[in-house]
């Protein structure tokens, strides 16, 4: 358990980074290309929880399952959509109501974090990157007969 407080700060650093890669995308996509708002927010979150997969993967949560690179990202992803959908309500509700905001996205974004922070921690911490007390395939205790 006194890895809970620790997990949750680092989990914090990287949905700050998330944010930056998240509202900073849909920014760039609304103001430079004219991109819808509302499209150009599902292919920022795309890429943002990415970066927060790479990032939790290496300093937030310590264990991993069995899943290799691409399943344990597959994971990442449907884990995050849930937090995503509280996330995106929010954003598009605001989008919606303030013509400030649909020029200015990343303020939406940012709106739309908090609903969706604690669902997506939990969803990492529980289903991601749980652990499954398996060696990897490529761990040479798996073939020398000692047990893990």
């Amino acid at each position: 358990m006194w890895h809970l407080p620790k997990q949750l700060a680092w989990f914090g650093v990287g949905g700050f980074i998330g944010f930056i890669v998240d509202a900073g995308i849909v920014q760039f996509l609304v103001s430079k290309f004219g991109v819808n708002p509302y499209v150009g927010r599902l292919f920022s979150f795309l890429c943002a929880a990415t970066a927060t997969w790479l990032f939790n993967r290496h300093f937030t949560f310590r264990r991993r399952g069995d899943y290799g690179l691409f399943g344990e990202w597959s994971r990442y992803i449907v884990a995050m959509s849930a937090g995503f959908a509280l996330n995106y309500t929010t954003y598009a509700l605001i989008v919606y109501f303030s013509h400030f905001v649909q020029a200015w996205p990343a303020i939406g974004v940012a709106a739309g974090s908090l609903p969706g922070s604690a669902v997506n921690f939990l969803g990492a911490r529980q289903w991601v990157f749980s652990g499954s007390r398996r060696p990897a395939s490529n761990d040479p205790s798996r073939h020398s007969g000692r047990m893990p």
